[in-house]
């Protein structure tokens, strides 16, 4: 499960801001979207949605792993979002899904991508602390009941040494480790305020991205028709509208962008 190592030694793993099944795909989606590695147009949210539909991806024990198979090559890569209070996914096993694994399988990956579910799922299975993730109280300990669990799939070969290294190197820096502090993605909540023949007022504590917002042509209008709007670094995500008398409305929102430095943005 190297794959799922790489994604916390680089900071993926996210405190998902909903409990809801949809949002949470689109959520983390997106996020893929936006590495570097993935070409402008890619519609990773479109691929996920339609998988989904097709086939519930719930493993069972309050994990799931949806994904999005793209034609280009690449490595294997994959963001974590956890739910504390889980999400209602259609489990087999009925309980609530708290973690979930969104995988982007490149057309190079694709048996590698087969053989880490495989083990994921039989260490599922045979794994006797499951019921921890139940009782997480933040991500340090979602974090530590993940590489538990990949260190307990190793022993027949001997000590997992890499989750050694991720854990005691990571441990210094979990304790401010939130959703907006990540190594290589800006995550910032936004509030857009829509007013007839008036200008959009952008309410964000980054000054910068209200101001790009506020010049933006066109966003309400890519809100409104695809859920997102994306024109430069930031990706914004449409997650709630408030509607007001007088045609006033507030999009309740997400803006995503690569930090500084850790590849091309687009």
């Amino acid at each position: 499960m190297d794959t799922i190592l790489d994604a916390l030694q680089e900071g993926r793993l996210f405190e998902l801001p909903e409990n809801d099944k949809t949002d949470s795909l689109q959520f983390l989606a997106h996020i893929i979207e936006a590495f570097p590695e993935v070409p402008a147009g890619t519609d990773i949210v479109g691929l996920v949605m339609n998988r989904e539909q097709a086939t519930n991806t719930a493993l069972g024990q309050g994990w799931a792993c949806p994904h999005a198979r793209v034609p280009f090559e690449e490595d294997l890569m994959c963001v974590i979002g956890w739910s504390p209070s889980g999400i209602n996914y259609g489990a087999k096993d009925e309980k609530p899904v708290r973690l979930v694994i969104m995988y982007l399988v490149p057309a190079n990956q694709l048996n590698h991508y087969l053989r880490e579910i495989s083990i994921l799922a039989k260490a599922l299975q045979a794994y006797p602390e499951t019921h921890k993730l139940e009782t997480a109280k933040d991500l340090n300990d979602v974090r530590n009941y993940i590489l538990d669990l990949v260190a307990a799939t190793k022993e027949t070969v001997g000590p997992d040494a890499r989750a050694r290294m991720i854990r005691l190197h990571a441990a210094p820096a979990l304790e401010t480790f939130t959703i907006s502090d990540l190594s290589n993605i800006i995550v910032e909540p936004v509030t857009l305020i829509c007013t007839p023949n008036f200008k959009v007022i952008a309410l964000t504590q980054n000054g910068s991205l209200a101001e790009y917002l506020e010049s933006s042509n066109n966003i309400i209008e890519k809100l409104e028709s695809d859920g997102y709007f994306q024109n430069g670094g930031w990706r914004v995500i449409r997650r709630t509208i408030s509607n007001f008398p007088g045609g006033k409305a507030a999009y309740d929102c997400l803006a995503i962008k690569l930090a500084k430095g850790q590849g091309t943005q687009r």
